[in-house]
């Protein structure tokens, strides 16, 4: 039994010495990959905005950005369980938007779920619910927020 525990924490925990130099976003299969030294040390299921496929373009489009981008700060004060903020829109998101006349919109984060909630995490991370953000569930959003440190690059792709 000892032993069978012993195994079973090998391949179910993370090793206290991770650390996040990467994330990376695959909005098609709604999946987050922590990434460590090129490895993947942890996979998230991932709620999108209403409008998942393309780069975001506009506030209010429903959709979650795609390129490179860096996790800037943690929101203390927000309507979501625990947030970190991603640095959209960068500096060409903007040029783009102001070229169409329109504002390229911000305040995008991975966060948790709705503060308030009484839906069991699962059902709520069955569906794409967000404005543009990523949404993990509560629990996912600690265990994310104690691997990575501001700074740290996210890749957003379809």
């Amino acid at each position: 039994m000892t032993r069978w525990l012993c195994l079973f924490s090998l391949f179910f925990t993370l090793p206290t010495w991770a650390s996040v130099d990467l994330i990376e976003v695959d909005k098609s299969k709604r999946r987050m990959y922590l990434i460590d030294n090129d490895q993947v040390i942890k996979e998230f299921r991932i709620a999108l905005g209403k409008r998942p496929k393309g780069h975001k373009v506009y506030e209010g489009d429903q959709r979650t950005p795609e390129g490179r981008y860096y996790l800037d700060f943690v929101m203390d004060s927000s309507d979501f369980y625990r947030s970190i903020h991603i640095s959209y829109p960068n500096p060409n998101d903007v040029a783009y938007a102001d070229k169409l006349n329109v504002s390229p919109g911000g305040n995008i984060k991975i966060h948790g779920l709705k503060n308030g909630e009484t839906r069991p995490a699962k059902y709520i991370q069955s569906f794409d619910w967000t404005d543009g953000c990523i949404a993990i569930t509560n629990q996912e959003m600690d265990e994310l927020l104690k691997l990575v440190k501001i700074g740290t690059p996210i890749e957003i792709r379809w």
